[in-house]
């Protein structure tokens, strides 16, 4: 019995040490692949993501901005709008200030609405920190303002966002851009600019961003006037399209003159040709004979 069973297990085929050594590296080799194509496409994802939320948050900041132009601001005197710029440890700094006012029973001015958007420079994280205020005889938020008196009396200002680089707030006055505007009449609009991107070191010695990493809008104040459109073209070559087009109406102009000059001529010489071949022929009387 015992021949029979030994005889049964010498029969059974088993591996050898280098078949599992190929084995082992051949399976290695598959999980080093797979992870390899794992991890990029997980760094892909993530810069997607990363891109995506760059310009998320910011477009988020400027619609808050334009709300809160849009919500406060109309044709009225007693509506105030202050911009202010400045540099803070190298970093552009601003402020936005929208005051809206009213006069009470004893004809004395009282502030009804007041938002103030501003940015500080921040030493532990090393950039800027983008806060907002409210305030005035209104309830922006119930759930918020019920508490505000408890713990946050003396810290009116709410951050929004953390880790910007670049915030600046630009008045249109004009052709031209004003960094700062503290006239009682309101501007035609206000361009904000801001950016996360990381900053280099100008000549200058201030912190700059690229130009292509900023994310600007422009947002129009009391748009309920009226305002003018006019065209202008783009210049190429030192020629405006508009001066071209001008030239090119212009030369079609005169060829369709010319063409039609050249035809009344025609019909003209048509119709001459037409009376003379109509006219009968006029004979000379001929000399007598003697």
């Amino acid at each position: 019995m015992r021949d029979i069973f030994y005889r049964f297990y010498r029969c059974r085929g088993a591996f050898t040490l280098a078949e599992v050594t190929v084995a082992l590296v051949v399976g290695t080799m598959i999980l080093v692949a797979v992870l390899g194509i794992y991890s990029r496409a997980e760094r892909a994802a993530e810069a997607v993501t990363r891109r995506l939320d760059s310009t998320q948050l910011p477009s988020e900041i400027l619609q808050r901005i334009a709300e809160d132009l849009d919500g406060i601001i109309a044709a009225s005197a007693n509506t105030v709008v202050t911009v202010e710029n400045k540099m803070q440890n190298l970093f552009p700094v601003a402020r936005l200030t929208i005051t809206k006012s009213y006069y009470d029973d004893s004809n004395k001015k009282q502030t009804f609405e007041k938002i103030v958007w501003q940015s500080n420079y921040e030493p532990e994280q090393g950039s800027l920190v983008l806060y907002r205020s409210y305030s005035g005889i209104g309830v922006e938020d119930k759930l918020l303002d019920e508490k505000r008196e408890d713990w946050e009396s003396d810290f009116s200002f709410v951050p929004i966002s953390t880790g910007l680089t670049f915030f600046r707030i630009e008045v249109l006055a004009g052709d031209q851009l004003q960094d700062r505007w503290t006239s009682e009449s309101l501007p035609r609009g206000i361009l904000v600019t801001l950016s996360f991107a990381e900053p280099y070191k100008t000549v200058s010695g201030e912190l700059e961003v690229p130009e292509y990493e900023k994310i600007k809008r422009t947002i129009a104040i009391d748009r309920t006037r009226k305002i003018k459109f006019s065209f202008a073209g783009q210049e190429i070559g030192g020629e405006s399209e508009l001066q071209e087009e001008q030239e090119e109406e212009l030369q079609e102009e005169g060829q369709e003159e010319q063409q039609s000059s050249e035809e009344q001529e025609q019909e003209q010489e048509n119709e001459e040709q037409e009376q003379e071949n109509e006219e009968p022929a006029i004979r000379q009387p001929g000399r007598r004979r003697r």
